[in-house]
Parts: C-alpha cells; sequence; structure tokens
C-alpha cells in the first residue's frame, strides 16, 4: 500500500479538505475518494513520513484517542452508518497523523473489513484491550458502548499514570538543580580556592582537596567520562530490551521500597478495570484474562495472570486460579469470589479498581507532602558540604595570617 496526500472537495459541503490516504495506486486512490463524497483535485504520492519535526509534534496522545473514541461512539448511538461515522470523525480531528490513520481505517471498512480488523492494523496507536472491546461491540450490536468504555478505560489509565508523574515532576527538577549547584562550584569556585592556596604554599583541608581532585579529574577526562555514560546507557537500555532485562526492571519496580507496593496498586487497578470492561462488554473469560495480562505492562503480572488463565481453563474458579498467585494482591481474588457467588464479577473487579485507584491517590498525595521537606534536606546538606568546603580554606588562611 502507498500513501498519497490529496487535495479534494467535499460534495456535500463544498469544503476544502487536505488529508492523506492509503491505496495501491493514484487511481485506486481517486477511486476511494469519489466513494467518500469527494470530488478530487490533485493527489501526491508521499515518500517517507515526514521529518522528525512533523512526526514529534503529531504525536497521538491519549487524548486525542480518547476524544476520536468518544465521538465515534456518539455518531454510532445516533444512528449514522459506520463508515459516514469515521469519515464525520475523521474531518473533526485536528491531529493530522490520527487522521491519516481514521481515514485508513475508513478505507478499510469501506472496502468490507470489519472495524476491529481495521484498528487491528494499527497496534502502534490502538491496544490489545481496545480491540477486543471494539470486537466484542460489533458480535454484541453494542457498539457504542463498547467504545464509550474503552474511552473511559483509557482516562482513567491516563488519569493515574498522569498523577504518578507529577509527582515525580517536582523531585526531578530539584535534583537537577544539585547537579547544577555542583557543576558551577566545582568548575568555578573551587579552583579559585585552590590557586589561592597555591600562591600562599599552604595545605587544602580534606574536604576541598576531594573537590579540588574531582574538579582536575572531570575537566582532564570530561571525553572519557562522556564516553563511559553513554556506552553504560546504551548497554543498559540494550540490556533492557531483552526478555531478561525487561523481567528484571518489571521485578525491580515491584521490590523497589515504597514505590514496590504502589507499583503492585497500579497494575492492580490496571489489571481489574480491564477486566471489568472486557467482562461487561461480553468479552469472555479466557480473552479477558489474555488481553488483560498483556495490558497490565508488566511481565512478572502477565505471567501469574496467564498461570491463572490456564487453571481457569481447566475448570477452575477464577479466584481460586489467582489466590495462590503471591504476587497478585489479596483483595483480588477475595472480591472476585463474592463476584462469582452473586454473578456479577464485572462489578466486583470495577470495585477493586476503584479501591486501589483511591489508595494510590492517597499515597501519591502523602509522597508528594514527605518528598518536599526530603528533598530540602538534601539540598540544605550538599549546598553546606560546598560551602564549608569553600569558607573552611577561606577561615584557616584569616586564622593563620592572625588576622
Amino acid at each position: 500500500m502507498k500513501k498519497f496526500a490529496y487535495e479534494a472537495r467535499d460534495r456535500g459541503t463544498n469544503k476544502l479538505v487536505k488529508a492523506t490516504l492509503q491505496a495501491e495506486s493514484e487511481s485506486s486512490a481517486a477511486q476511494l475518494l469519489v466513494k467518500q463524497g469527494f470530488v478530487p483535485l490533485s493527489i501526491k504520492e508521499q515518500i517517507g513520513d515526514g521529518s522528525l519535526l512533523a512526526r514529534l509534534t503529531g504525536r497521538i496522545t491519549v487524548k486525542d484517542k480518547v476524544v476520536f473514541t468518544r465521538q465515534l461512539a456518539t455518531l454510532i448511538g445516533a444512528g449514522l452508518p459506520l463508515a459516514q461515522s469515521l469519515h464525520t470523525v475523521m474531518e473533526q480531528t485536528q491531529n493530522k497523523q490520527l487522521q491519516a490513520v481514521v481515514q485508513e481505517i475508513t478505507g478499510d471498512v469501506e472496502g468490507g473489513k470489519s472495524l476491529s480488523l481495521a484498528f487491528g492494523k494499527h497496534p502502534q496507536v490502538f491496544d490489545g484491550v481496545f480491540i477486543s472491546l471494539v470486537s466484542a461491540g460489533e458480535l454484541s450490536g453494542t457498539l457504542d458502548d463498547s467504545l464509550q468504555r474503552v474511552a473511559s478505560q483509557q482516562e482513567k489509565d491516563a488519569d493515574t499514570m498522569g498523577k504518578i508523574k507529577g509527582a515525580l515532576t517536582y523531585p526531578i527538577i530539584v535534583l537537577v538543580v544539585i547537579f547544577g549547584v555542583l557543576a558551577f562550584m566545582l568548575f568555578t569556585v573551587v579552583p579559585q580556592v585552590e590557586k589561592l592556596y597555591k600562591d600562599l604554599h599552604k595545605q587544602l583541608p580534606f574536604l576541598t582537596d576531594i573537590m579540588v581532585t574531582a574538579a582536575n579529574i572531570l575537566e582532564q577526562f570530561w571525553w572519557i567520562v562522556i564516553i563511559v555514560i553513554v556506552i553504560a546507557v546504551y548497554f543498559i537500555v540494550q540490556f533492557l530490551k531483552t526478555e531478561q532485562g525487561i523481567r528484571f526492571a518489571d521485578e525491580f519496580k515491584l521490590r523497589v521500597p515504597v514505590f514496590g507496593k504502589m507499583a503492585q496498586k497500579l497494575y492492580m487497578a490496571r489489571f481489574t478495570r480491564t477486566g471489568q470492561t472486557l467482562l461487561g462488554t461480553g468479552v469472555s473469560m479466557l480473552d479477558m484474562l489474555k488481553v488483560s495480562s498483556t495490558a497490565v505492562n508488566n511481565s512478572v503480572i502477565a505471567k501469574s495472570i496467564d498461570r491463572a488463565a490456564d487453571k481457569v481453563q481447566g475448570g477452575k474458579a477464577l479466584s481460586a486460579a489467582l489466590e495462590p498467585e503471591t504476587i497478585i494482591l489479596p483483595l483480588v481474588p477475595q472480591m472476585i469470589k463474592i463476584g462469582e457467588q452473586s454473578g456479577r464479577i464485572d462489578e466486583m473487579l470495577g470495585k477493586v479498581a476503584q479501591v486501589y485507584e483511591n489508595e494510590l491517590d492517597e499515597q501519591i498525595k502523602t509522597i508528594s507532602t514527605a518528598i518536599e521537606p526530603i528533598l530540602m534536606v538534601v539540598l540544605a546538606v550538599v549546598a553546606g558540604s560546598m560551602v564549608g568546603a569553600i569558607l573552611l580554606p577561606i577561615y584557616g588562611l584569616v586564622n593563620s595570617a592572625g588576622v
């Protein structure tokens, strides 16, 4: 399939439309535009995906996907044909990259493909949860409801991640400031103190001597330091792409003090919220577990869910299958057991998700409140050490001079 940039006039509104589409040839692209109610004015094949800046600025965000999903659900719920709904949403989409994706999906749907298959061609934009919900909605005839559910799922997940990232922003800024102050003092003030002592033939104090040595090493061998850092980062990144590296990183997230428990709650909330959404739309239990294990985005949790899925396939209840998995927090199988007894597993999963989301909110607030004074103490210690390394030599010189 080739990508074409086109300029066409909408027969219904007489508006000029500029966008992209995929087709086998220029004539196929023209036929597709005519079918969609356009009068083609110009069609040009696009080579490459554009500049790096264009790709970065055109990144498809969660907000873009949520708006697109809700608009499509509203139009389908209002009774508009699927292809027309997609075409209308495409015109209203501001993000050019998403607009191009919707254009391709529209073409696939008009070519006879199901909506879930059309979405499935773009896994970098629409994940497994999204596609599974759309597929379930198509089978049950509740596509608009399924799309609303997936939009809510995306919003909740994005909201939780946004709070966590927001809590980490302040500490990162403070750490950058600390390193900036250290670098400034090492390369500007400390050398002046060293020069003063050399001129007076005096011995530097221990703390100042350490800082001077560090500054000299960095000044003379800065290129070696940079090369070592680059090589180390490269190998770490490559390692984290391997199966062992992914597992190491995922286990570290779950075991690290304080934040490990938060990570567990985040993954449990993600698992149960996804499970609620999928089961509520009519997805089978086994399919729900398969999609959820991918959606949690942690290989350790995913393996536990996969093991539970194998037991469920063998005839075991989900609560009993999850109970031996120590990485799964106890509340999950307990609430699922209540859901199994009442026939409302999806509702119980939703309540578990709400519990963990609320607990995460409280913990994030507590950590955000506590981390500020801790960082202030760290900053004070660093600043005090630097000031001590500079003032101590000066006081020493003053005392030795008898002033």
